[in-house]
C-alpha cells in the first residue's frame, strides 16, 4: 500500500503544478494581446524615424552630426542587451544571450573592447557571471516600457560614443515575428548604418531566408531645406531616432516574452496532463494488483482451513 500512497501523492503534486502553469498561461495570454498592440503601434514610428535618419546619410547638410560619421576602425564598442526580468518563457533569453556572447567573443578575438548595458534581470545576471564590463543596467521594467527609465541607462553608452570612448553602439533584442516565433536580432544603433534597408537595423525586415533588398549608398540624391537650421533639425531627429529604436526594441522583447511564456506554459500544462494520465494508469494497475493479492491471500487461507 506504500506504493499506492506514493503514486497518489505524486499525482496530487503534478495536478497542483498543472493548475499553476494553466493560470500562468491565461495571464500571459491576457498580457500578450496588450503587449502586441503596443509593439505594433510603435513599429511604424520606429521604421519611419529610422528611414528619415538613414536619408540623412545620402544628404549633404552643412552640419555633420557625430551619429552619422563612420569611425575608421573599431577599438571599443557598446552593446545594449534586452532580456526579460522573469523566466519561464522557453528559450527566449537563452537564444538572445547565445547571440550576444558569440558577438562578444568575436569582438574580443579581434582585440575590440566591449562594454554592456543590460535591460532585464536575466541579461544582467548572465553578463555578471561571465565577467563582462557592465556599465549600466535597468531591471524591473514591468509590463509597459517607460522611455524615461530606458534613456537613463542608454545615456551612458551614448555619452561614451560622443566622447570617443567607444566607436559603435549595438542593441540586441528579440524581434517579434508571430506568437509562435521570435527572432534574436543584433542591431547597430550608432553610427547610423549607411544603407537605407540594412537587414541588421530594421524591425520590419523579411524573415530569414527570404529576399532582402539593400539600397547601396548613393542610390538616392536626398537633400533637404532645414528650418531654422540644419543643426537644430538633425540633432532633434537623431535624438528621436535613438529613443525610437531603443523603445521599440524593449517593446518587441516584451511582446516576445509574453508570447513565449504563453506557449511554454501551454506546453507545460499539456505535459502535466499527460503525466497525470500515465500516473493514473500506474496507480490503477498497482491498486488492482494489491486487491488481487489480498483476495488471493483470503482464498488461500480459506482453502487451508
Amino acid at each position: 500500500m506504500a506504493g499506492i500512497k506514493e503514486i497518489r501523492t505524486k499525482i496530487k503534486s503534478v495536478q497542483n503544478t498543472r493548475k499553476i502553469t494553466k493560470a500562468m498561461e491565461m495571464v500571459a495570454a491576457s498580457k500578450m494581446r496588450k503587449a502586441q498592440e503596443r509593439m505594433r503601434a510603435g513599429r511604424p514610428y520606429a521604421v519611419k524615424v529610422r528611414d528619415m535618419a538613414a536619408h540623412l546619410m545620402e544628404a549633404n547638410p552643412d552640419y555633420s552630426h557625430p551619429y552619422l560619421i563612420e569611425r575608421e576602425s573599431l577599438k571599443a564598442v557598446g552593446i545594449v542587451v534586452v532580456t526579460t526580468d522573469k523566466g519561464l518563457c522557453g528559450g527566449l533569453n537563452t537564444n538572445i544571450m547565445r547571440l550576444v556572447l558569440n558577438r562578444y567573443r568575436e569582438f574580443t578575438d579581434e582585440g575590440v573592447k566591449v562594454q554592456f548595458t543590460a535591460f532585464g534581470n536575466k541579461g544582467a545576471g548572465t553578463l555578471s557571471r561571465v565577467g563582462a564590463n557592465l556599465v549600466s543596467q535597468e531591471v524591473g521594467l514591468g509590463d509597459r516600457p517607460e522611455l524615461s527609465r530606458l534613456i537613463g541607462a542608454i545615456k551612458v553608452q551614448i555619452d561614451d560614443f560622443e566622447a570617443g570612448k567607444i566607436d559603435a553602439v549595438y542593441i540586441a533584442t528579440n524581434r517579434f515575428v508571430n506568437t509562435m516565433r521570435q527572432e534574436p536580432v543584433f542591431i547597430r544603433l550608432l553610427p547610423l548604418p549607411s544603407t537605407l534597408k540594412d537587414p541588421h537595423v530594421v524591425f520590419d525586415q523579411p524573415i530569414k531566408g527570404s529576399e532582402t533588398v539593400v539600397q547601396a549608398k548613393g542610390a538616392y540624391g536626398w537633400d533637404y531645406i532645414y528650418e531654422p537650421d540644419a543643426k537644430v533639425v538633425i540633432d532633434e531627429l537623431l535624438l528621436r531616432y535613438v529613443e525610437g529604436i531603443v523603445f521599440q526594441s524593449v517593446a518587441e522583447n516584451m511582446a516576445s516574452e509574453q508570447s513565449a511564456r504563453m506557449v511554454a506554459m501551454k506546453a507545460a500544462s499539456d505535459n502535466a496532463k499527460t503525466v497525470i494520465s500515465d500516473l493514473q494508469l500506474v496507480y490503477n494497475k498497482t491498486r488492482q494488483a494489491a486487491i488481487t493479492k489480498e483476495i488471493s491471500e483470503i482464498v488461500g487461507g480459506a482453502a487451508a482451513v
